[in-house]
């Protein structure tokens, strides 16, 4: 029985007033209402082509953090799938690899659509499609592009990944791209465009043009800064928390976050253990990372550092990270035996940045993402079978259900529709 089917009964009295006065009820009761009411979206999920075959796919439930199965558990109605691209070289020979490798991604996720699980979930192109979906009894999938990189230099790539389904679009990843610097200069203070390129514009532009959320998650803050004064439409942050809560150059600092409730934007914050409380991610990193050596030891292989990864080319990064999945999932058992007894960042943790946001810029410019399958996850939500108990956190706090149902959903749709907006009075007007 899944967690949406589950509450169905409790649902219907409260809703019809047999139950007249929810706060009668308990405190686990009231969000179990709140949540099933709720359009439960997640705004960055990753995920691997090799879960999107005919024989291994979404309808199973996978070792994987997002799947079908536990979608339904925890009540997750919509998943935004991540065309992601990891950073290369700024030539015709990485353009055209990352292009291949997001076109990849692209037709994944239209495969789980149309043809593994049609009958089980649906691609949304709107917000519109996203409540007519819901109201079938499906989940959706919508699509976010993690990195500009597989744009290349042809423009027309903005449309063609409209046409493809996309809707949000980062112009920079980890490292600096042809369109804009990286959140990773940061660290040395070197940069190559000082904000956005030349070309980093005109995408910016076309995006506005078609209807494109432009994400600042991964930029760097002055190519944050200029995507939020050029942009026509409001802007996301597809994941990122708070840089004045825990300082890591992939939050946003106060200043950004003012700028972008000045242009109508949201940031959905994410549950990534080192963006929220950094401290007590690397102590319980520390031990992870010791038990997946000794697991990868002993097959011949080895757990590689952050310095190491970096020098694998984009083909040994992908081969790398399904060997770090298959030990990983062979030593789970031995983290969840330790887990109890050391400090993890836990969905408090996660919801005490979603306080400072909501404070620092108001209720209507806040969301909620995960990263999962992309190193996201948290002690409470490390799965979306979990999802669950962020509400139940948000019910804690006093946070009421048309709060709530802005920071699941409808803030995020409602930037949509102002983006898609946009795009039709652009588009009018050429």
């Amino acid at each position: 029985m899944t967690f949406k089917f589950s509450l169905i009964t409790l649902t219907t009295f409260a809703l019809s007033g047999c139950i007249n006065d929810t706060s009668k009820l308990s405190v686990e009761e009231q969000a179990k209402i709140i949540h099933e009411k709720a359009i439960v979206l997640d705004t960055h999920n990753d995920f691997s082509n090799a879960n999107f075959v005919e024989d291994k796919n979404y309808t199973m439930r996978l070792k994987s953090q997002v799947n079908l199965p536990k979608m339904k558990e925890g009540g997750l109605d919509v998943s935004w799938l991540i065309v992601y691209t990891g950073q290369g070289e700024l030539n015709e020979v990485g353009f055209t690899n990352a292009h291949k490798k997001a076109m990849d991604k692209f037709n994944s996720i239209h495969r789980l659509t149309k043809e593994i699980a049609p009958d089980q979930i649906e691609l949304a192109l709107s917000s519109d499609d996203v409540r007519r979906i819901l109201k079938s009894g499906k989940k959706v999938a919508m699509i976010g592009v993690e990195n500009g990189y597989p744009i290349g230099t042809d423009i027309t790539n903005v449309k063609k990944f409209y046409d493809l389904g996309a809707r949000y679009m980062s112009l920079a990843h980890n490292g600096h791209s042809q369109l804009s610097d990286s959140n990773t200069g940061d660290k040395d203070k070197k940069w190559l465009h000082n904000g956005l390129s030349d070309l980093g514009k005109k995408v910016l532009v076309e995006m506005n043009k078609w209807g494109i959320m432009v994400d600042i998650s991964h930029p760097s803050k002055a190519a944050n800064m200029q995507m939020m004064a050029l942009s026509q439409a409001p802007v996301i942050a597809s994941h990122s928390a708070s840089r004045a809560m825990y300082d890591h150059s992939r939050n946003l600092d106060d200043e950004e976050l003012l700028a972008l409730k000045k242009n109508g934007g949201v940031v959905q914050t994410v549950a990534f253990r080192s963006y929220i409380d950094g401290e007590k991610s690397k102590n319980f990193a520390k031990v992870k990372f010791d038990i997946y050596q000794k697991f990868a030891l002993a097959q011949g292989a080895k757990i590689l550092t952050k310095k190491e990864r970096k020098a694998l080319s984009a083909d040994k990064l992908d081969e790398y990270w399904d060997l770090y999945d298959s030990i990983s999932a062979q030593a789970q058992p031995e983290i969840d035996a330790i887990s109890d007894t050391i400090e993890q960042v836990n969905v408090s943790d996660f919801v005490d940045h979603i306080d400072y946001i909501v404070k620092r810029i108001g209720i209507s410019h806040v969301g909620i993402s995960s990263d999962f399958d992309g190193g996201g996850g948290i002690d409470g939500w490390n799965d979306a079978s979990e999802t669950f108990n962020v509400t139940l956190e948000l019910v804690k706090r006093g946070y009421n259900a048309q709060d709530i149902e802005k920071l699941w959903g409808e803030n995020l749709l409602r930037v949509l529709d102002d983006v898609q907006k946009v795009a039709k009075e652009i588009q009018a007007k050429s």
